[in-house]
């Protein structure tokens, strides 16, 4: 197919990791249509992780599913308005939201692109697109590569990409100075949305021992919610020598993506900033539970990866419970091991960079 396509809408709407996620599509359409102008359509809670993205032309936000039922019907009326005056020759579907069917039919663009879900097989979802792309590729990357398969493209962008202004690190930078934090530090995020994705706060604080003994700082980071604080401050009062929190919950992402990109490693479980440290290029310990940790994994060569299947049986997906923190079984004893691997020299600190 070949067209000079010059207004391109994407749409995708899910949390923060798979919004990331999304950039080699992005940058793929970029690189094979350069005058294009790109929007994407996404929640609008989730804008930061692409708020920096110089690829990007605009973003449009759609209520998520916490909003109420009116607020929903005058937002989805507004995004119609506003998408319609934007006349899109191209629209890019990476979601399978019923309503999306709609949206799309009522936006008129000449080539409109779905993947395929088999879920999603009714007639009036079908005719919705011009063509429906299979789903594939082991990883979600290359799964959302795959949309783009009715367009012929040959070139294709394999990289993630989190994009942040210089002044993000020159905040965040500001911050750690203040902490006393050097060069040598490294970041671990443990916190996830659900239990489930958690490993044991002990655990974590058995792996900060290990680096402070290697001369390494450790900064700790999480969401602004009480919860994840909560976790944050449990796991630095079972360490030896507390880790730097200052910056939990204080950052936005493009900042976050700044701090993890000047780390030594990145340490977390399944969730947005394992996908930031690969994005960014930092070396990661990533710990996997009952989620497939193949088609999830952070898109990383320099990596190794945790999965609570090879210590214990793992539930298939409909019978996964959610308040069971299967990451449990892995030891800290090998997180510390791999630590060692991706980081073999010990460093010795200065003063600045001893911890506090």
């Amino acid at each position: 197919m070949e067209k000079p396509f010059r207004k391109i809408l994407l749409i995708k709407m899910r949390f923060h990791g798979d919004m990331l996620l999304t950039t080699p599509v992005i940058s793929t359409l970029k690189q094979n249509y350069p005058d294009a102008k790109i929007d994407v359509l996404l929640y609008q809670d989730t804008f930061p992780i692409l708020s920096e993205n110089p690829e990007i032309n605009a973003l449009y936000g759609i209520k998520n599913k916490k909003a109420k039922a009116v607020e929903k019907l005058t937002n989805f009326i507004s995004l119609i308005r506003d998408l319609r005056a934007n006349q899109y020759d191209l629209i890019i579907n990476l979601t399978d939201q019923w309503m999306v069917a709609l949206l799309v039919r009522l936006l008129g663009a000449p080539v409109r692109i779905s993947q395929d879900y088999s879920h999603r097989q009714s007639a009036f979802w079908r005719s919705s697109f011009t063509h429906l792309a299979p789903l594939v590729g082991d990883n979600v990357v290359e799964s959302n590569l795959s949309v783009l398969a009715p367009l012929g493209i040959k070139s294709r962008v394999t990289h993630t990409t989190m994009s942040y202004h210089p002044s993000c690190w020159e905040r965040v930078r500001s911050e750690l100075d203040q902490a006393g934090v050097g060069e040598h530090y490294i970041v671990i995020q443990p916190t996830a949305r659900q239990i489930f994705k958690c490993w044991n706060n002990e655990k974590f604080s058995q792996v900060i021992d290990a680096l402070h003994d290697r001369g390494y700082q450790v900064v700790l980071t999480s969401g602004p919610g009480a919860d994840d604080l909560a976790c944050v401050n449990a796991i630095a009062g079972g360490c030896k020598t507390a880790p730097v929190t200052t910056l939990a919950g204080k950052v936005t992402f493009p900042e976050l993506g700044a701090l993890i990109a000047h780390a030594r490693l990145f340490i977390g479980v399944d969730s947005a900033p394992g996908h930031i440290a690969a994005a960014v290029g930092t070396p990661l310990v990533c710990l996997f539970g009952a989620t497939d940790h193949i088609f999830w994994r952070p898109w990383s060569n320099n990596m190794i990866q945790f999965w609570a299947g090879d210590y214990r049986p793992m539930p298939p997906r409909e019978q996964r419970d959610r308040n069971e923190m299967y990451l449990s079984a892995i030891p800290a004893e090998d997180v510390i091991a791999a630590i060692d691997r991706l980081l073999p020299e010990r460093v010795i600190p200065s003063v600045e960079d001893a911890p506090l």
